[in-house]
């Protein structure tokens, strides 16, 4: 008679993606440790002045004391980022379906996206806020939507496309309609080239919106809170503003990743090495 054998721990098992993906971070947060140290310390014995970089621990010192401002800022410019962002990629997904599917669409849109990428923000900012007004949101979310509309159309035309021909004769074999084959082998296909897109376009968004508020807006956001700040010598306040728009743009892009590790758990750029 054999004695049945204890079950293998499981934590091991559990632990190893985390511990694989702390290893992987290691190396960024080492060298953003480094840069922090280095502008902390370098400045200090140069004896570089404040209005030209203030140091680290001056700019902290400043996001505290201007903790209320800032965060209010953040709230406003976040909004108008997440604004445009949602309304360039809803019309730059379905301008990419449209092209995809059609050969005169794809005539018809493609300089259209072309054009609408090689407007600098400098030009746009002040039209938008003729046709918004200064301090309507719509005006920064305009600017970033034409911003996020190319990468977003572009990518995700590439991933209807470029569809493996196999894939396609096995649907074309099985009397699988037009539908069908968008539904099963042309969406899964692109959505890694439509989180690659977003990925852009996500801190696209939040330099968008806050340059577009260099030319109207509530005092209270980023952008403007910047300018103004910078104007009267307070380099310490503009700079914490800028670390916070910076962090934002970081929040955007690794929820962005997160969700595409959630829902493309099948993709090979997620498959965890074998060994």
């Amino acid at each position: 008679m054999t004695t049945a054998q204890p079950a293998a721990p499981a934590g091991p098992a559990l632990v190893g993606p985390w511990a694989s993906r702390l290893r992987e971070a290691l190396p960024s947060v080492a060298v953003f440790v480094g840069v922090l140290l280095a502008w902390e310390f370098s400045l200090r014995i140069l004896g570089v002045q404040q209005f030209l970089l203030p140091r680290p621990s001056v700019i902290l010192a400043a996001m505290v004391d201007q903790q209320a401002d800032l965060s209010r800022g953040a709230v406003y410019t976040a909004t108008e980022a997440l604004g445009g962002l949602v309304i360039g990629s809803f019309l730059g997904i379905c301008a990419a379906f449209a092209t995809a599917r059609w050969v005169s669409a794809r005539e018809a849109l493609l300089p259209v996206a072309i054009v609408a990428n090689s407007i600098p923000i400098i030009a746009l900012a002040p039209i938008t806020n003729i046709w918004f007004g200064s301090d309507n949101p719509m005006s920064r979310m305009a600017i970033v939507a034409v911003m996020v509309f190319f990468p977003l159309m572009i990518n995700t035309t590439r991933g209807l496309v470029e569809v493996d021909p196999a894939a396609l004769e096995l649907m074309d074999a099985n009397a699988a309609s037009t539908w069908q084959v968008i539904r099963k082998v042309r969406v899964p296909n692109a959505l890694p080239f439509v989180f690659t897109a977003f990925k852009v376009a996500t801190t696209i968004s939040v330099i968008g919106a806050v340059v577009g508020e260099y030319f109207g807006g509530p005092q209270y956001a980023l952008g403007v809170y910047i300018t103004s700040e910078a104007y009267v010598f307070r380099y310490m306040n503009a700079w914490a503003a800028i670390l916070i728009a910076s962090a934002m743009g970081i929040i955007f892009y690794l929820a962005v990743s997160g969700l595409e590790r959630l829902l493309l758990p099948w993709h090979s750029s997620r498959r965890q090495p074998a060994g």
